[in-house]
C-alpha cells in the first residue's frame, strides 16, 4: 500500500479531529443547555428552575396522566396545536392563550418532549418557531430515554400562574404549501425535497404505515424527492445522531444545505422531526410541508412518482 504524504495525512487527520470536535461540542451543548437540545441530565438538574417550562406533547392518550416529568404541562397535538375548525396550525390568539396557561414568558426556556421519539414534540417546536418563541429546546431522547433511565415521574397536574404571553413575530417562511411542493417537483422552485417516510411509503407499495388509516387516494412520492426515513437520524435510545453522522447521512443523497429544503411525510409530524434535525441541528434553511402526503396524494393535477407501479390506494 502506498503511504500517504505528510500534507495529505495532516489534512485527513485534521478533518477527522474536526468532526470529532463537532460531535463532542454537540454533546456539550446538550449537557449545558446552550443548544437546541437538552440532555436528560440537564433537565433533571433544572426541574426546579423557575425559568424552565416543561411541556409534554405526546400522541398516545393517557401517557401524561399516568406519569410525566415533574412540573410538565400537557399540550394535545390534535386539540391544542391544531385549529379545531380548519386544517391548520393553531391560530395566533389561541396560541397566546395556550402559552399563557402554561406560564410561559418571553424569558422562559421551554423544553418540549414526548413519545414516539419526539415526533409531536418536534411538531410543537416547529409551531413555536413559527410564532417566534425564543429559547425552545427538545429533550434529547424524549420520554423513551427519560423513562429508560428511571428518572422521576409525577401524576400531579401543575397549575402555573397565567403569564399573559403575546406573540411578537410570525415566521410563515418556515412553512411550505402545496403550491411550493408542486413548484419544486416541476423544477420551478430551486428547493430540495426530502421525503422522510418509510421506503414502502416512498415507493408506493403502501400509502400509510401499518395500522394507520390510508388518507390519500394516490401512492408514491413527490417527483424529485429523496428518501431519508426520519428514524435514520436517531440512535437506539431515541437521541439524535452526532453532527458528523447527520451531515454524512443527508449529504449521501445530495442534501448539504447549499439549497433550501422542504421536508414532508404523511401528516407533517415525522417531517417536523427531520425539519428539526436539518434546521436546528445542522443549520440548513428548511421549510416543513405539513400538508404532506394526505394533501398532495389527494390533489388533482399534481405529478406523482410511483416506482412500485400502483395507481389508486396501493392497487
Amino acid at each position: 500500500m502506498t503511504s500517504l504524504t505528510s500534507p495529505l495525512r495532516r489534512l485527513i487527520v485534521g478533518g477527522m479531529l474536526s468532526l470529532m470536535a463537532a460531535g463532542s461540542g454537540w454533546a456539550q451543548t446538550a449537557q449545558d443547555g446552550s443548544g437546541p437540545l437538552v440532555s436528560s441530565d440537564w433537565l433533571d438538574k433544572n426541574l426546579r428552575n423557575a425559568k424552565v417550562r416543561v411541556i409534554e406533547v405526546s400522541v398516545n392518550p393517557g401517557l401524561y396522566e399516568k406519569g410525566h416529568i415533574p412540573g410538565a404541562v400537557n399540550f394535545s397535538w390534535h386539540q391544542d396545536l391544531n385549529d379545531r375548525v380548519r386544517r391548520d396550525i393553531v391560530s395566533k390568539d389561541a396560541f397566546e392563550k395556550l402559552l399563557s396557561s402554561a406560564g410561559v414568558t418571553q424569558d422562559s426556556t421551554v423544553v418540549l418532549y414526548g413519545d414516539n421519539n419526539n415526533w409531536f414534540a418536534a411538531w410543537a417546536a416547529w409551531v413555536f418557531d413559527i410564532y417566534g418563541v425564543k429559547n425552545v429546546k427538545l429533550l434529547d431522547g424524549g420520554r423513551k430515554k427519560w423513562e429508560a433511565e428511571n428518572r422521576p415521574l409525577d401524576n400531579r397536574v401543575p397549575d402555573p400562574a397565567a403569564s399573559g404571553y403575546k406573540v411578537t413575530a410570525v415566521n410563515t417562511a418556515l412553512r411550505a404549501r402545496l403550491i411550493d411542493a408542486v413548484a419544486a417537483a416541476e423544477g420551478k422552485l430551486d428547493s430540495k425535497l426530502v421525503d422522510i417516510r418509510s421506503a414502502d411509503e416512498y415507493s408506493g407499495k403502501v400509502i400509510a404505515p401499518a395500522g394507520v388509516a390510508e388518507l390519500a387516494v394516490r401512492a408514491g412520492h413527490i417527483p424529485g424527492a429523496v428518501n431519508v426515513p426520519w428514524s435514520r437520524a436517531v440512535n437506539a435510545d431515541g437521541t439524535f445522531k452526532s453532527l458528523p453522522e447527520l451531515k454524512a447521512l443527508y449529504a449521501s443523497v445530495g442534501i448539504d444545505g447549499s439549497k433550501p429544503i422542504i421536508t414532508y411525510c404523511r401528516i407533517g409530524e415525522r417531517s417536523s422531526h427531520t425539519w428539526f434535525a436539518l434546521s436546528k441541528l445542522l443549520g440548513y434553511k428548511v421549510r416543513n410541508y405539513d400538508g404532506s402526503w394526505t394533501e398532495y396524494g389527494n390533489a388533482v393535477g399534481v405529478p406523482v412518482e410511483n416506482p412500485t407501479g400502483t395507481v389508486w390506494t396501493g392497487t
